[in-house]
């Protein structure tokens, strides 16, 4: 994965509880399973009209949003079903930070599976920064994962919490493999000393 250290980008506002992933990607795009090619689906039934022409309304179809490297989400984001296809359509559009005061556990794991940081912030914080994200062209917010900071577009700063082995994970862009695959030197060691002393296994 790419490595997520720190992150300039506009924010887009979608200020909608209980996002589900059938929202994020739509069963129908469900039959790939290459992770590049959903950016043109993410959020179809709300970016698309029934002729397949765009819904002017939605936010990332808008002039200032169409670039949005952040969504800044209502309550329960990801909720619904497990679909990993629900992070690969949000990468690929190039989305890689997702901020809410909650979200579902499969779909916040499978975030840092992918190379994407889910932000946990209280609604207060989520207030403020839904604000800054309303500002159109101008909603610009900087992520710092090493210092756990979100600065808006006026300067101010928001701190936030992150598990240290999941920051850790992000900052060197390591999958599940490649971090398994830095213990490979212990894992080796173990596996001879098992195959010395029980030899039937």
């Amino acid at each position: 994965m790419d490595k997520f250290t720190t992150l300039t980008g506009v924010a887009a506002p979608l200020p909608i509880i209980n996002i589900d992933t059938d929202m994020i990607i739509p069963k129908q795009y469900l039959k790939t399973i290459k992770r590049t090619g959903l950016g043109s689906a993410l959020f179809s039934e709300m970016r698309y009209n029934d002729d397949g022409t765009e819904n002017e309304a939605f936010v990332l179809n808008k002039p200032a949003y169409r670039q949005a490297k952040i969504i800044v989400a209502g309550d329960n984001f990801g909720c619904g079903s497990s679909r990993e296809h629900a992070p690969w359509a949000l990468l690929d559009f190039g989305v890689r930070c997702v901020i809410s005061t909650s979200f579902a556990d499969i779909f916040y794991n499978n975030c840092f599976k992918n190379g994407i940081l889910p932000i946990v912030v209280t609604p207060e914080q989520l207030a403020l920064l839904m604000d800054d994200a309303e500002r159109g062209s101008n909603a610009t917010i900087s992520i710092d994962l090493e210092a756990q900071t979100i600065k808006g577009p006026d300067g101010g700063t928001l701190h936030f919490d992150i598990d240290p082995s999941r920051k850790q994970t992000l900052l060197e862009g390591l999958d599940d493999i490649a971090a398994t695959l830095k213990s490979d030197p212990a894992i080796s060691t173990f596996e001879a000393k098992m195959g010395q002393s029980r030899p039937w296994l």
